[in-house]
């Protein structure tokens, strides 16, 4: 097996690992008129006696449904999920409608669809049962503006965010306290049925309140952290004058928080976290053992500038080659996790390209090594790529077709330069996320 069909072995291992559906099997299982979810037991409300209402939202949230709907055997009264557009056709899962709504900015689409869940879950009694679906992206795709806020304010902010490189964290402080849904208030609006929240998460070290925005989550954050965020990233004198105000009136007491962990609400509410980046991390690990590899898991909480982790990553594979350490040849380092990328220049990539172009500069010369950086959506940034593969050839075969490293990694345009090379990584959308899966590979 050659290098790159090894990379590519362990690329489908990590893939496989955070299929969706197979995640919802494992952690819900059905045993007559209920369902066990992490040794809770929830009795399946007769035909007549009580509502389950299937809603959700995110990039894995069809696949989910299926698996859900398929368990419960005819017992979905109604339901909608809000998925990604251009991820699928498919327009009904049984009695689950389907909408599809832009990310990672939110979009009229998303807005209608989230109006039209809010309906669904809204005015139940304490016999129905929510199963709440998230997944990553859900936080754009179940965007629904508090009272006051356009959602024209809402992509304004969110587009600002973005390009600023603010944190998740951030984003979705300032998405929650924008949002009638997000930080809880879904689980809110659901009460006082039960709800059962089953979460594929895209977010490092998967904080409950952090993925997707939280919508069945206690929230932590305040309007304050709002506004520090918008601060951090220079953004209170350009943002919509409406969300800055917004923002302020809630901090000054005018306006009600998010839920938090004393609220009754969560009471009945149940969040079940069914797969993450270290799924997919150890998957890899147990397959690069399989194909002969010394392997070793050495983080799922990688974060920074994705250009400063890939000049980092590239020491790393350095001091691997060359001396053998942490591990001998042939040898694969696995990192999970998400970077960020500041937007310098109007160029086309993603975050993972821009690691791998970073890593390539300084793996330069270098024998027998390769970065492999996966987006596990299969989306990076605004691309159709899932990430990129950098050796230690990359930049002498990019300089013999004219092009120069550098200056593409400078103007944030990683793309055209692995794409003239062969070497993006063309998954296709997967239909999952969870995060990204960083390989350090020395044959």
């Amino acid at each position: 097996m050659t290098g790159r069909q090894s990379a590519m072995a362990l690329v489908q291992a990590a893939l496989d690992a955070a299929d969706p559906e197979a995640a919802v099997r494992r952690a819900v299982t059905r045993d007559g008129d209920a369902l066990r979810v992490q040794g809770t037991r929830y009795t399946i409300p007769a035909q007549g006696a009580g509502k389950v209402v299937v809603v959700g939202a995110g990039k894995a949230s069809v696949a989910m449904a299926r698996a859900t709907v398929d368990l419960l055997d005819g017992r979905v009264d109604r339901g909608l999920i809000i998925a990604k557009e251009g991820l699928g056709d498919e327009r009904a899962v049984g009695p689950v409608q389907v909408a599809r709504a832009a990310h990672p900015v939110p979009d009229r689409q998303g807005a209608e669809a989230a109006d039209r869940l809010v309906g669904m879950v809204s005015h139940l009694g304490p016999a129905d049962l929510v199963i709440c679906l998230i997944s990553g992206g859900g936080s754009a795709l179940m965007t629904s503006p508090a009272a006051g806020i356009t959602l024209a304010q809402l992509q304004q902010v969110n587009d600002q965010l973005l390009g600023a490189g603010a944190p998740i964290e951030g984003i979705n402080a300032v998405r929650k306290h924008l949002s009638r849904i997000s930080g809880g208030r879904l689980a809110a609006l659901s009460a006082p049925a039960r709800v059962l929240t089953l979460i594929l998460s895209d977010v490092v070290g998967s904080p409950l309140d952090v993925i997707a925005s939280g919508p069945t989550a206690p929230d932590p954050t305040t309007f304050g952290d709002a506004l520090e965020t918008l601060r951090r990233a220079g953004l209170l004198e350009r943002a919509p004058a409406e969300v800055v105000a917004h923002l302020r009136r809630g901090e000054a007491g005018e306006l009600p928080e998010t839920p938090g962990e004393e609220d009754a609400t969560f009471g009945r509410v149940q969040n079940c976290l069914v797969a993450a980046n270290e799924q997919s991390a150890l998957a890899v690990h147990r397959r690069a053992g399989e194909l002969g590899f010394n392997s070793q898991v050495m983080t799922t909480y990688l974060q920074g500038e994705a250009r400063e982790v890939g000049r980092a990553l590239a020491g790393i594979l350095r001091e691997l080659a060359t001396h053998g350490r942490p591990l001998p040849r042939p040898a694969c380092l696995v990192f999970g996790g998400e970077t960020t990328v500041t937007l310098r220049n109007p160029g086309k990539g993603g975050r993972n390209q821009e690691l791998a172009l970073a890593a390539a500069l300084d793996l330069a010369g270098l024998d027998d090594v390769m970065l492999v950086a996966l987006a596990t959506d299969g989306n990076d940034g605004p691309t159709d790529a899932g990430g990129a593969m950098a050796h230690g050839q990359t930049v002498a075969r990019a300089r013999q077709q004219g092009m120069d490293p550098r200056a593409h990694l400078e103007g944030n345009d990683a793309y055209p330069l692995f794409a003239a090379l062969g070497d993006l990584l063309m998954t296709g959308p997967t239909g999952t996320n969870v995060n990204d899966i960083t390989l350090l590979l020395a044959f």
